[in-house]
């Protein structure tokens, strides 16, 4: 307690306490041992803190806490030292050096910093340093070398944060835009000195591996009186005003103020021509098939309605499982007269679903385009087999009906005989033995999930039968594995819609196919690779929630 006294500058000195000592004769040693004890680690702990190795004379004693004032300390043994001027330790984080606080204080979340600016006006001043908000742009906005280009505009780290990032950062991250049955794929991202609405629009058809392609919708930026600036970039014409409205969570809508800049001087003719070469890549034509001629009309006279106003969805990519056949994500893929769409791939348990983000008038967007039960592998048979549309239909509807018998058998609350789909899968053998022996293949090679293998399955030959359409006749001639699916078809308007049996291919890592039995039709689908940033979701529970909101949006 003495030691802590002396510390603090309180209590007794040294001499009143040994003149008390020696009027208290009954008092035992061992409090003296242990007092000199604490003034000796005292003084020494005083001298390494203000940077002193010991004392300068006195035989190596500790320094008394005495001083006339003058800088000058006495020695126990009559000496006189200089003392010790270094600093002392600091108390609280007001105390401590401002590079130091720079150095904390930039590590804090840009949501916690207006709260720091309140403690104290040193903080305040403190927050004012470029070195925090540049940090927390490069950090929580992966702007580098960006940075560079504020000086020429006049544009601090700090503007740029409050101004810009912060308010807008909700909107950061994947969408679809409510276009009725046709949907969309908008990336917002931080690009450069922008905020920009790139809108993904699929390769044109049928070429299925080439890249995606991008198109501004709208920007915000700071170049005029440093304020966050929103303008619409659709239409020819140029950047011009627009607005931003946040509706509610995970929803916000843009609204152009000059819909005149999105008009063209020949009229709609030209406005058609123009949007049927950037959509399609073709003339009008160019384009023999009649019914195809109509759905694009169809598509331009819909969509041109919404040039003025958009509301869009947040949408999330889905989290990946080490148990999962394939990567996850998002895949561009042929739907005939319709074009190219943009799938969604997800895994659930055994069932590997396909969602669709960009849709038609028959499917809409939103709606479950493919159902994939991993359970259910299907061996091919040879080359010459798998050109007989009939060997294909056998084994897939095989399956299909065992599905059906199970569904019924558990509707009416009876067991159902799994093993049994094991059967039509692989061949259709006959009998126990053969049953077991084309289950066991089945379970050897053909198991969900990549997992817990080094190398992937060994590709076997794959070829499309005959009189099955494929809008891209260049197709991978071998396949991993392959399982039994439901493919959703509808009428137009998406009237009686219906799940029909059909075969999954998986060909890599990077491409699968789906073969539609009642349509004799086969689609092939491509990775979208494009880097998304803030696009990935919390949790499945919360990714399952979006694919259910998502659904209902177009039903």
């Amino acid at each position: 307690m003495a030691v802590c006294a002396r510390l603090c500058g309180v209590g007794q000195s040294r001499r009143c306490r040994r003149r008390q000592r020696h009027n208290q004769q009954d008092q035992g040693s061992d409090s003296d041992m242990d007092e000199e004890e604490g003034e000796r680690i005292v003084a020494q702990r005083r001298g390494d803190i203000c940077g002193g190795g010991g004392p300068e004379s006195g035989g190596g004693g500790a320094t008394a806490g005495l001083s006339d004032g003058s800088g000058l300390h006495v020695n126990r043994g009559g000496g006189v030292s200089r003392a010790n001027t270094g600093p002392p330790h600091p108390q609280s984080l007001v105390e401590l050096p401002p590079e130091l606080l720079v150095e904390i204080i930039s590590l804090l979340p840009g949501t916690a910093l207006p709260n720091v600016a309140l403690v104290c006006k040193k903080f305040r001043q403190i927050l004012s340093t470029e070195t925090i908000w540049r940090r927390r742009c490069v950090e929580e906005f992966g702007m580098k070398e960006d940075l560079r280009k504020m000086d020429a505009g006049g544009v601090s780290s700090q503007e740029l944060y409050v101004k810009l990032l912060h308010p807008y950062r909700h909107i950061l991250g994947l969408w679809q835009p409510d276009i009725g049955p046709y949907g969309g794929l908008l990336n917002v991202v931080v690009d450069g000195l922008f905020i920009i609405g790139w809108m993904y629009l699929p390769p044109h058809d049928p070429r299925v591996e080439d890249p995606m392609r991008r198109r501004p919708l709208f920007r915000i930026h700071m170049w005029e009186n440093k304020k966050a600036t929103v303008e619409c970039m659709y239409g020819h014409k140029g950047p011009h005003k627009g607005d931003i409205q946040t509706v509610k969570k995970d929803e916000f809508s843009t609204k152009c103020n000059q819909t005149d800049h999105h008009r063209m001087p020949g009229g709609r003719q030209e406005e058609f021509r123009t949007w049927l070469e950037e959509e399609w890549g073709r003339t009008l034509e160019e384009i023999f098939h009649e019914h195809m001629q109509e759905l694009i009309l169809m598509k331009f006279i819909y969509t041109s309605q919404y040039d003025n106003c958009l509301t869009y969805r947040r949408i999330y990519l889905p989290p990946a499982k080490p148990s999962d056949l394939l990567q996850p994500g998002l895949f561009k893929g042929t739907y005939g007269s319709h074009g190219l769409e943009i799938v969604m791939l997800s895994f659930h348990g055994t069932s590997a679903r396909a969602t669709k983000l960009t849709g038609d008038p028959n499917v809409p967007a939103g709606q479950l385009t493919l159902d994939v039960d991993l359970s259910r592998p299907v061996v091919l048979p040879d080359l010459e087999q798998q050109r007989k549309i009939e060997e294909l239909s056998r084994l897939v509807l095989g399956v299909h009906k065992e599905v059906q018998r199970e569904v019924e058998q558990q509707a009416n609350g009876r067991p159902t005989t799994v093993n049994a789909a094991a059967e039509g899968a692989c061949g259709g053998a006959t009998g126990a033995e053969g049953m077991e022996n084309d289950q066991g293949a089945c379970s050897d090679s053909f198991e969900p999930g990549p997992s817990s293998s080094t190398s992937p399955p060994e590709a076997q030959p794959f070829v499309l039968p005959l009189g099955v359409m494929a809008r891209n006749e260049v197709y991978p001639r071998t396949c991993r594995k392959c399982f039994y699916g439901t493919g959703l078809i509808a009428g137009h308007g998406f009237t009686s819609p219906e799940r029909t049996p059909g075969l999954f291919v998986l060909f890599d890592e990077d491409r699968f196919g789906f073969i539609w039995l009642e349509l004799k039709s086969f689609s092939l689908y491509s990775r979208l690779t494009d880097h998304l940033a803030h696009a990935h979701a919390p949790n499945m529970e919360r990714f399952e929630a979006m694919l259910r909101n998502m659904q209902s949006w177009t039903s």
